[in-house]
């Protein structure tokens, strides 16, 4: 058995980006921050570290990220880890790891709930695999 699963809570820490690629389909870029906090045990001191995450929603999901998800804004993420390559200018390869979202749920006060239930009614949220190996970013 086999398993690839990511859960991530966090805030976003930029504007989605949303793109059609020629095949048709939509594309939606986020950059998630995860904060970790503990306490040096030397000093005594609380210190904190922020990770930042690639997030991508395909087709619906996508959709749906690029219309509710604002800067700021809390947000769960379920998916799978996605490890890519690409050759950069200076010719050398290039690795990064993405995180292909295949549910979503948006954390918040009341208007995030209302906004959370309009996208639930809209569709269940399976995650779309890309029928392309266009890189949309």
């Amino acid at each position: 058995m086999d398993l690839n699963k990511v859960i991530l809570i966090g805030n976003i820490a930029r504007e989605p980006e949303n793109k059609n690629l020629t095949s048709g389909q939509s594309v939606t870029k986020v950059t998630l921050a995860t904060n970790h906090k503990w306490k040096d045990q030397k000093s005594g001191e609380k210190k904190s570290k922020a990770d930042f995450h690639t997030v991508i929603g395909w087709n619906k999901l996508g959709q749906n990220m690029a219309a509710y998800l604002k800067k700021g804004d809390k947000v769960y993420f379920e998916g799978r880890l996605n490890n890519n390559s690409y050759e950069g200018k200076d010719g050398k390869k290039k690795y990064f790891t993405d995180v292909v979202a295949s549910n979503m749920i948006m954390l918040g006060g009341a208007t995030k709930r209302e906004d959370a239930q309009k996208v639930a009614e809209e569709a269940t949220i399976i995650e779309e695999s890309p029928a392309t190996t266009e890189n949309p970013f």
